[in-house]
């Protein structure tokens, strides 16, 4: 079980962007927007992100940097942040997850997950 000082809660909405995509091209592009909710007993600071992103025919790409759009955001007990962001990709269908990396107030480091989503060009999946 998890400590409850801890606790981030991660959710994620996507949106195909067909006016920067091209199909014909195999470009695909994405906008997702993300809500950080600290559960946790404790302030907790976005240090840095990881992400794989796996497109439709399994290839795999990683992503790791400092915050989240240039944002190191600290999230007090029972706040969120949100913020949008956005990828390209060479298929119809992939799909993203990751982690932050969060310090808490009382020093302690920590990962909070985020967990598989999906991203598709609409009418992409049966």
């Amino acid at each position: 079980m998890s400590d409850p000082r801890y606790q981030i809660d991660v959710s994620v909405i996507t949106r195909y962007l067909p006016e920067q995509s091209e199909p014909e091209q195999n470009r695909f592009a994405f906008a997702y927007t993300v809500t950080i909710q600290n559960n946790g007993q404790l302030p907790a600071k976005l240090q840095s992100r990881y992400w794989l992103i796996t497109d439709g025919d399994g290839r795999k790409q990683e992503v790791r940097g400092p915050g989240v759009i240039g944002q190191q955001p600290l999230i007090a007990a029972g706040q969120s942040h949100t913020y949008s962001s956005g990828t390209l990709m060479t298929t119809r269908v992939g799909t993203m997850q990751g982690s932050y990396q969060m310090l808490a107030d009382d020093g302690k480091q920590f990962d909070a997950v985020i967990a598989p989503f999906r991203l598709a060009v609409p009418g992409a999946l049966h």
